[in-house]
């Protein structure tokens, strides 16, 4: 069972992430915006972080960067979501901190696949 930060505007992606990951056993923390995910972040340290990279304060790529360097939440893994996924988006997400990357629809297997492959790895730092 592990502590997943969700940062995502839509409802409805956040009570579909919600009801994943609670169905699954982990344990779902949400928050609306980026600044709001990363007072999160830094208060309850989750397992790994779901981030959607279209926030309506700033995205995620610079939530990203701001998260990874914090020495309290450099060692969170994060992981990329989005629906407008272009050609070099993916290698942009991973160059600016995000440890892995994931299309929106979200194939939910595959999601809970990645966040445990992330959640059992050794603390980096």
């Amino acid at each position: 069972m592990s502590k997943v930060l969700i940062i995502e505007d839509s409802p409805t992606n956040m009570m579909l992430a919600v009801e994943i990951l609670s169905s699954a056993g982990h344990v779902p923390l949400e928050a609306k915006c980026a600044l709001d995910g990363i007072e999160t972040a830094r208060a309850e340290h989750p397992d790994v972080i779901l981030m959607d990279m279209h926030l309506p304060d700033i995205d995620g790529l610079e939530a990203t960067g701001i998260l990874k360097a914090d020495k309290h939440t450099c060692d969170i893994p994060i992981i990329a979501l989005t629906a407008s996924a272009m050609k070099g988006d993916r290698e942009h997400a991973l160059a600016c901190g995000c440890d892995e990357y994931i299309e929106k629809p979200v194939r939910y297997k595959s999601l809970l696949a990645t966040i445990a492959q992330l959640a059992d790895k050794p603390a980096s730092g």
